[in-house]
């Protein structure tokens, strides 16, 4: 299909004009991420089923109207596996399209598979099978060659086409709002973030180190977490997790000390040696009255394994009666989120007002009780 690269403010206001006539509309973005914290928008493709568009953000400067028609929620936007779209939208824009109709999930909800790629969903329900050649390109690089755009224009193009076929089969399992509440509560953790504070938390091996170790590991974490969002740069190349744990551990109190740390990379030493010393300095001048609890680990408390195999089997039970993937309905990832909530004194996810998984959402009225009665036997202690 022929496809409209938009690369003026005029073109971009007469077609987001048009597909808000649209009652859904498929989107997906291309964007790089090597070494940015943030993803960088290189393009987005929009389908409304009159006019396949490429908008190419690098030549925009007002999107307003593409704000305004991806928060119209008269128009559902069908995007595949959206997660990092969502963030993209979010990082670049300030906007999250709403409401989300995602064909990953609504096939899970049909038993189609857990994690369907968009290939393997268009191949399946429309016998074409896609040339993912271009899934690896520079979508920052201009111009944007022939193959690109081809590439781009038919993550929606085929998108669009499959979405009225999934639509009917949800719609008649009266599953339409659990495809919405899911993608509006992903949307929900993309644009919280996780305050500084609290960033020690999730460091691997952040509970071999307690007092004033751990204490250095909350004020480390913390900065590199503020230096990753000044700088727009990957956690790791600001300074690797695993070297947080080594200062902590060690303590460097000097340059040559510092340096000679396994792991650290000259780099990483010379660039922040300064600010790293002064942290180790403000950690040894600390009192203990400062020093953060010890990491509580969920493996360490009793009953766990007994009531993490309890609320599996639950989740499996109900994801059974509604021949569903239990990983869709309660994944082990998701049962740990809720045994945190419920169990550690220190969660990153309660403290930012996010109710677990399994206990929100259309979860909610499947699980709960179910859930609620299997924790209360336990107090994880």
């Amino acid at each position: 299909m022929h496809y409209t690269l938009i690369t003026t403010d005029q073109k971009l206001h007469e077609f987001c004009a048009q597909a808000q006539q649209s009652d859904a509309i498929a989107v997906d973005t291309e964007f790089v991420r090597t070494r940015t914290l943030y993803p960088r928008l290189g393009l987005i493709q929009i389908f409304d089923g009159v006019t396949l568009a490429l908008i190419d953000p690098l030549d925009i400067t007002d999107f307003g109207p593409l704000v305004a028609l991806l928060s119209d929620e008269k128009v559902v936007k069908v995007l595949h596996s959206c997660s990092e779209d969502l963030e993209t939208f979010w990082h670049s824009l300030g906007v999250v399209p709403k409401p989300v109709f995602d064909t990953q999930f609504a096939a899970c909800l049909l038993n189609m598979g857990a994690t369907l790629g968009y290939a393997n969903l268009i191949e399946e329900m429309l016998a074409i099978k896609l040339d993912k050649g271009e899934s690896r390109t520079d979508w920052m690089a201009r111009p944007l060659s022939e193959e690109q755009c081809q590439y781009a224009a038919n993550d929606v193009l085929y998108l669009f086409d499959v979405y009225p076929s999934l639509k009917q089969q949800i719609e008649a399992l009266g599953r339409t709002q659990w495809v919405y509440q899911e993608m509006e509560q992903l949307a929900r953790k993309k644009t919280l973030q996780v305050p500084t504070e609290l960033a020690y938390l999730g460091i691997k091996n952040n509970w071999k180190l307690t007092g004033r170790e751990l204490y250095l590991l909350r004020l480390l974490a913390k900065w590199r977490v503020e230096q990753a969002r000044k700088r727009d740069l990957a956690l790791n190349f600001v300074v690797r997790e695993s070297n947080l744990v080594e200062i902590a551990r060690q303590q460097p109190t000097n340059k040559n000390a510092l340096f000679s740390i396994d792991g650290l990379t000259p780099q990483e030493a010379r660039i922040h040696g300064d600010a790293i010393l002064e942290m180790v300095n403000d950690a040894k001048n600390s009192p203990v009255e400062v020093f953060p609890a010890p990491i509580e680990r969920l493996m360490e408390h009793s009953g766990f394994k007994k009531v993490s195999a309890e609320l599996r089997a639950a989740c499996q039970q109900t994801a059974d009666a509604l021949s569903i993937p239990v990983e869709v309905m309660g994944s082990k990832k998701q049962i740990q989120q809720l045994l945190k909530f419920h169990w550690l004194k220190l969660d990153e996810m309660r403290e930012m007002g996010i109710q677990p998984d399994l206990i929100s959402g259309w979860r909610a009225p499947l699980l709960a009780a179910q859930l609620d009665a299997i924790l209360s036997h336990y107090q994880g202690s």
